[in-house]
């Protein structure tokens, strides 16, 4: 009996997790039924907004892929002098608050930042526009894909690389044909969480874009504008945003293959 009092504390302390982070979700859509689901939908502005934060959330996320794995596998496959302080730079946005980064950007690539009159010279609009939905979300986005392939590509036996060079390859075959197959279940979880964050990011994009209907109101600019007039169009849209969400959760599972979905095991 007295063995016992530990792996009951541990089944208590699961339970008490399971339902303080669980309860709430389950909320929203035992308060939410389907016909009002589709009802919101139909509401003028919601199908904008949805549309609006796909095809914001799938810009950044192409751009995130296209910088930050090259960026990602550098920083895994290299030292130098000044790396911590990169890595830290790089990770730096993911402690910084929602209104901080969304001030950031303003001062960075705002009308008046410091590369206000570079981008102006460019023709780019950003602030208060689409593309600065992009912006915003790709700024606190990208962290948690670099995080993630840093360590996917870091795990790879490095005997591979060598042996690719062994053979004739140059790196930049190797990173295509040996690395990023071998990295991809994690590349893909980084994926994920990046993916995840985007289509929540809610601080920043209203800071540095505002929330203008059809142009940069995205689903949880969405939520907050419906939150104080219609309560039930809000829960109807958070339930959607849960189970995109909770797809993208179950897909990286999936990916990662039985060990993530494995079953109970004890040592």
């Amino acid at each position: 009996m007295r063995g016992r009092w530990f792996p009951a504390l541990l089944l208590l302390s699961l339970a008490a997790a399971l339902t303080f982070l669980t309860l709430p979700v389950v909320a929203i859509f035992v308060d939410s039924s389907p016909a009002e689901l589709v009802s919101s939908l139909g509401e003028p502005g919601a199908l904008d907004a949805l549309w609006l934060s796909l095809r914001t959330t799938a810009a950044s996320i192409a751009i995130i892929l296209v910088v930050g794995t090259p960026a990602a596998y550098l920083l895994a496959t290299r030292s130098f002098r000044g790396k911590a302080a990169v890595v830290t730079l790089v990770e730096l946005p993911l402690v910084l608050p929602p209104a901080v980064a969304g001030i950031a950007l303003l001062a960075a690539v705002g009308p008046s930042g410091i590369l206000g009159g570079v981008v102006e010279a460019a023709g780019i609009e950003l602030a208060l526009e689409t593309a600065g939905v992009v912006v915003a979300l790709t700024f606190v986005a990208s962290p948690f894909y670099v995080r993630q392939a840093m360590a996917a590509f870091g795990s790879v036996d490095r005997t591979l690389m060598d042996a690719s060079r062994t053979l004739g390859a140059p790196e930049s075959r190797g990173f295509v044909r040996v690395m990023i197959p071998v990295a991809l279940p994690g590349l893909v979880a980084g994926t994920a969480l990046a993916l995840g964050r985007a289509l929540g990011e809610f601080g920043a994009t209203l800071m540095f874009a505002g929330s203008f209907q059809g142009i940069t109101q995205t689903v949880p600019l969405a939520i907050y504008d419906r939150f104080s007039t219609n309560f039930d169009s809000a829960l109807a849209l958070s339930a959607v945003l849960v189970a995109v969400s909770g797809a993208i959760l179950l897909s990286v599972k999936v990916v990662q293959g039985n060990d993530a979905l494995g079953g109970w095991q004890v040592e």
